[in-house]
């Protein structure tokens, strides 16, 4: 029997979930906590957080915004919903794919994710998504970690990824800015918080 990708991965996060936020503890403090703050600077109006995991950016978002947070695992939303009584704005936490969203055409003002496509089976299916289910106004702000277009380190990063993707459904060598442009989105700004790997990507849904 055909194993299907998306649902391999989510047990992957299911499984890892009580031991996440202890496992991104060194990140966080390298410089992850940071970048998050400034990412949820960027919410406006009506948020989807798409994927929002262990619920990392729910205390950083201010009170005067709305943010529905998506993920496909259980277990991670169970570890989100414990700091909702710690944040100030309303949050709605629902268990649902970022490649298959329940949510009408043109709903969200602000699309936020942070190290999220990393682990979306079909990347470019994901933006897709998100491009329907934002306003044609709308923006999309995305902390994400990438493939390193040096010539030595991009290829050790595609050598690993087979490994990364078997234990823990992480691809370190994804092309995100160009999944981004083949969802027929347009790039507006990209700002690199860590060599060429990190990135703060700013994307608008119209081409």
């Amino acid at each position: 029997m055909e194993s299907n990708p998306t649902t391999e991965t989510m047990r992957k996060y299911d499984k890892k979930a009580k031991s996440y936020d202890l496992m991104m503890a060194p990140m966080e403090k390298i410089g992850m906590l940071k970048w998050r703050k400034t990412l949820v600077t960027k919410a406006k109006g009506l948020v989807l957080e798409a994927g929002v995991g262990t619920g990392a950016n729910l205390i950083h978002y201010s009170s005067d915004v709305k943010v529905i947070g998506v993920d496909f695992s259980p277990k991670m939303l169970e570890i989100a919903a414990q700091k909702l009584p710690h944040v100030l704005a309303e949050i709605e936490l629902k268990l649902a794919d970022i490649q298959e969203l329940p949510f009408p055409d043109n709903t969200f003002d602000t699309v936020i994710t942070a190290c999220v496509f990393c682990s979306v089976p079909d990347a470019q299916k994901g933006f897709q998504e998100l491009r329907r289910v934002v306003k044609p106004e709308g923006n999309l702000y995305l902390l994400e970690h990438v493939r390193s277009e040096g010539t030595v380190l991009g290829k050790i990063m595609d050598w690993i990824n087979p490994l990364t993707v078997k234990h823990s459904g992480v691809n370190i060598n994804r092309r995100t800015e160009k999944s981004i442009t083949l969802a027929s989105m347009k790039i507006v700004k990209v700002e690199a918080l860590f060599s060429d790997i990190v990135k703060l990507i700013h994307v608008s849904p119209n081409k």
